[in-house]
């Protein structure tokens, strides 16, 4: 299992900061988000410039954005961006993807039904991995065209840079969608189609893991995403809250603190008080006295 934590707050600098005071607490990796609007008093900022200032105060840890709608970026333009984060941060960028949240889209016209979205979602995917090759890539899609082209430099990391993606259970099409690439970040969809981003049990992670096992024909490895909040002040309880779906078949879990309070000094708490850590003893229990 490994262990990261998104900074949903702060102003680029302090996000940076917290990137940096993350990978001194131990955490695995450390992510920022992406969107466009938040509302008028919800400040965003730049994924990619505040990815760059992450990548500038570490050293170790992973980058990332929970997580990009492609549906709503010209694919070429993250496939020339993300080649540059994975170069200046040697090789530690993961791509996390889906269909996006619509409100945090703004009302600019961009596409918001979901199925154009997930047209959207494969095209971009299908760009993105071709650009990264290397080799002649030319692409004609429903949405997008490609002339041919090749694409340098190509990513540090190979075979490419690792993309997680979103993967609703329980829909065919969405999972097997997960399954061409390198995670899945699980979630449900609701009966008017929302996305209902619940929490899994281990029952239900086990059975995302032994579909995998049965459907994905790629060896490389495949994570299993989970995002959560655990009480950084016991870390007996905060093991106890991951280690079944550690041991059910997840590999990343995600301090994922979305809701207030999140203010950067709340954050930088909870990053200090480091991962839950599932070999974290368990706490002894005391015998009852007999009569």
């Amino acid at each position: 299992m490994r262990y990261g934590f998104v900074i949903p707050n702060g102003d680029v600098r302090t996000v940076a900061d917290l990137a940096h005071e993350a990978e001194e607490a131990g955490w695995d990796a450390a992510f920022y988000w992406d969107g466009i609007y938040g509302g008028p008093t919800t400040p965003i900022y730049d994924p990619w410039v505040t990815m760059a200032a992450m990548a500038m105060r570490t050293e170790r840890i992973r980058l990332g954005a929970l997580l990009t709608p492609l549906s709503r970026r010209r694919p070429w333009k993250v496939a020339r961006e993300t080649v540059t984060l994975d170069h200046l941060s040697n090789g530690r960028l993961i791509l996390p993807v889906g269909l996006g949240a619509v409100d945090s889209f703004g009302d600019v016209g961009e596409a918001t039904d979901r199925r154009v979205r997930a047209e959207l979602l494969d095209e971009s995917l299908a760009i993105l991995t071709g650009l990264w090759s290397g080799e002649p890539f030319a692409f004609q899609g429903k949405h997008h065209r490609v002339g041919e082209m090749t694409f340098v430099p190509t990513p540090v990391q190979k075979p490419r840079i690792p993309i997680w993606v979103v993967g609703a259970w329980g829909r065919e099409r969405s999972m097997r969608r997960t399954l061409r690439y390198d995670g899945i970040l699980p979630n449900r969809i609701g009966a008017e189609g929302a996305e209902v981003l619940g929490q899994f049990t281990p029952d239900e992670i086990r059975a995302i893991a032994a579909y995998a096992a049965e459907h994905r024909t790629d060896p490389t490895p495949f994570d299993i995403v989970i995002e959560g909040t655990t009480p950084g002040d016991d870390p007996q309880r905060a093991a106890a809250r991951v280690r079944p779906l550690a041991e059910a078949g997840a590999t990343w879990w995600v301090e994922s603190p979305w809701e207030a309070p999140n203010d950067p000094e709340t954050l930088r708490a909870r990053i200090r008080q480091g991962p839950p850590r599932v070999d974290a003893p368990v706490a002894a229990r005391v015998a009852a006295p007999s009569r």
